[in-house]
């Protein structure tokens, strides 16, 4: 039995994540792998007097659509896709997969194209109330190392659903971050250092976002958009990634004013590549990211609850966020994790942030 329970989970979403109102248009999507909390989100969003729209995916079924989609279906945008988008009030995703490789065997140029395609439609989602969350699933369990019930007591605890008030554990994280932001808001230079690791960015004039659940469900992070080109330097990814399905370790890359110039993976290197060829703004990162939630205390092979952990920074290759500053454009957006917590370092001009996972 699932540890977690769907009927706090689904009031959590409803009102700290995504405030649903009286005649509120929303959005859900999840496979049928999160039947209960489906259920009870369906009934929750009821009770505030809103409409719920479930989308419920079906097992094989992204696989199915690689597999067999014509040109057209993955380059032209549906007119009732579109319609969705800009008719909704608040989105919902919930990551429950029933295979975390389903997408494994899938071409990654193709993943790439659809991702283009629907652009739009992410953009127009971004501008009203939207979460992502997850709902413990066996796949998952695995993915992590886990049994079934020790990885749903992992995500209660992230989720902070094992607090009497879930609600005021998520306002403490939020008012510990803003103080983080508020040493970060006027510094220029960022320098992150560890093995195999020492990248230098500029973040003067940016602003940080306080990412205290609302929009991913865990959260525990502070980002903003690093200047696009001012990367310079190297970094190793020492947490796997997971993008599509493929799994990839041991990211490496080599930044240049800005621009990915040279990049190699111990572990799916072709994943690495497809992504990197995306588009031109593949290469140029989007993304800096601070974790801070020290209840998520080792990586899962989730990008939603690796990079979150405490003592971690994480940057995204591709698609900058607006309310940050950034400017870069792309169909990608691809978080990469950096441990920190054993010999590793984040400066803000000069000034130790972060060291050995110990915030300073």
């Amino acid at each position: 039995m699932n540890g977690v329970d769907p009927e706090r989970l689904a009031t959590l979403l409803c009102d700290w994540c995504l405030g649903v109102g009286d005649g509120d248009q929303v959005l859900v999507r999840s496979t049928v792998a999160a039947e209960p909390l489906l259920r009870a989100l369906h009934g929750a969003i009821l009770e505030r007097g809103a409409w719920p729209f479930l989308r419920v995916e079906l097992p094989g079924q992204q696989a199915q659509f690689f597999a067999r989609a014509r040109d057209r279906q993955l380059d032209e945008l549906p007119a009732m896709t579109r319609f969705e988008a800009e008719s909704l009030d608040a989105h919902l995703s919930i990551a429950a997969p029933i295979n975390t490789r389903e997408l494994a065997a899938a071409d990654a140029s193709r993943q790439a194209r659809l991702r283009r395609t629907l652009l739009p439609t992410y953009e127009l989602r971004r501008g009203k109330p939207w979460c992502v969350t997850l709902w413990p699933t066996d796949a998952q369990a695995q993915e992590g190392g886990m049994s079934t019930a020790e990885f749903a007591a992992f995500v209660n605890r992230a989720l902070m659903l094992d607090r009497p008030d879930p609600v005021a554990g998520w306002a403490e994280l939020s008012a510990r971050q803003e103080e983080l932001i508020a040493r970060l808001r006027e510094c220029t230079d960022i320098r992150v250092e560890a093995e195999g690791t020492d990248l230098r960015l500029r973040v003067d004039g940016r602003t940080w976002v306080n990412s205290d659940g609302r929009r991913n469900m865990p959260s525990g992070e502070v980002f903003t958009g690093p200047h696009e080109d001012s990367a310079n330097g190297r970094i190793r990814f020492t947490i796997p990634a997971t993008p599509g399905g493929a799994s990839m370790e041991g990211v490496e890359l080599e930044f240049r004013d800005g621009e990915v110039v040279a990049a190699r993976a111990d572990r799916g290197e072709d994943a690495l590549q497809g992504a990197l060829a995306t588009d031109p703004g593949a290469r140029r990162l989007g993304e800096l990211g601070i974790g801070t939630n020290f209840g998520i205390d080792r990586a899962v092979g989730s990008v939603l609850l690796d990079e979150k952990i405490g003592g971690t920074i994480h940057l995204a290759l591709g698609r900058s966020y607006p309310e940050t500053g950034g400017v870069n454009e792309s169909a990608l957006h691809w978080d990469l994790v950096c441990d920190l917590r054993q010999g590793g370092r984040l400066s803000a001009d000069g000034e130790t942030i972060l060291e050995d996972g110990v915030f300073v």
